[in-house]
């Protein structure tokens, strides 16, 4: 197995991807307050707080890098605009999941951290397939993730998602490198 960079850092054209820090904590909240970011992702609570954030960010200091990768999502001098994952699941496929703060969406953020992590998990992490989903009342998540290279496989399951408090039919998607 190859070694994996202790804190990778990944450039695209306009964004930088690095392990969240104790500085992202504000951001965080700020954006993940956002109800409408929090439903459209399984893990993050509705209401969220900054005590959440700390717990989230520092999580992200303690993961098995040869395991789970998760991504601060930089823009510039703007700083954290968002978050990309890759996670590997207890039954084997490593999957994917993002968000972006509301005042960043529609602008191709989402795709460029997600093409730049697939980029990063193929040349350093030696991934050839990479799973992920969207809701299925979340299309621009759809077209973000087929943008970055998904193929929807036709599977429909059912996803829980902590801030609507019910599982969600998600779109289950595959990337092969």
């Amino acid at each position: 197995m190859s070694v994996i960079e202790e804190r990778p850092v990944i450039e695209t054209q306009r964004l930088t991807l690095r392990v969240p820090a104790m500085a992202d904590i504000e951001r965080v909240a700020a954006f993940c307050v956002d109800h409408d970011v929090a439903r459209m992702t399984t893990r993050m609570p509705s209401p969220y707080t900054r005590a959440h954030a700390e717990d989230f960010v520092a999580r992200c200091g303690t993961q098995d890098r040869r395991r789970d990768n998760t991504f601060a999502i930089e823009l510039g001098e703007e700083g954290l605009i968002g978050v990309v994952g890759l996670f590997t699941n207890p039954d084997g496929p490593v999957e994917m999941g993002y968000w972006i703060g509301r005042p960043y969406w529609g602008r191709g953020y989402a795709t460029e951290a997600a093409r730049g992590a697939l980029d990063w998990a193929r040349s350093h992490w030696r991934k050839r397939y990479v799973t992920a989903g969207h809701f299925a009342d979340n299309a621009a998540s759809g077209r973000v993730l087929v943008k970055a290279g998904f193929l929807y496989t036709g599977v429909v399951e059912h996803k829980p998602s902590i801030a609507r408090g019910e599982p969600a039919a998600t779109r289950m998607m595959v990337w092969l490198a």
